[in-house]
């Protein structure tokens, strides 16, 4: 499997590392779409939301429960969105489950 997201968890692409544990990754985002753009990831090759299960879920889970506290330490205290995207449509680049945290301004109402 050839990821950037896998390749950049291993350290064979470097990244500005935000947060790290047994399940997920985190770092900046290199064309950041806020004043503030992370990028959380599960450690395990996830390839999108579509493919969130039983099995799965907690992965997730842990994810929504470090968010708050990743935010916190960026400084995020006035508020802050997470985005996913599932899919071409959905503007998915890498086929592997992440989510933006952005922030850092007020951000649009416009989703689209």
């Amino acid at each position: 499997m050839n990821c950037i997201f896998c390749s950049i968890i291993s350290g064979d692409i470097p990244s500005k590392k935000v947060y790290e544990d047994e399940i997920c990754f985190a770092f900046l985002d290199i064309n950041p779409q806020a004043p503030v753009h992370c990028l959380i990831v599960p450690k395990a090759h996830i390839q999108s939301a579509d493919e969130v299960n039983e099995e799965n879920a907690c992965v997730v889970a842990h994810i929504f429960s470090v968010i708050p506290k990743i935010a916190k330490e960026l400084g995020l205290s006035a508020g802050y969105r997470v985005v996913t995207n599932i899919g071409e449509d959905g503007r998915q680049s890498v086929k592997h489950l992440h989510f933006h945290i952005l922030g850092g301004k007020q951000l649009s109402e416009n989703m689209a």
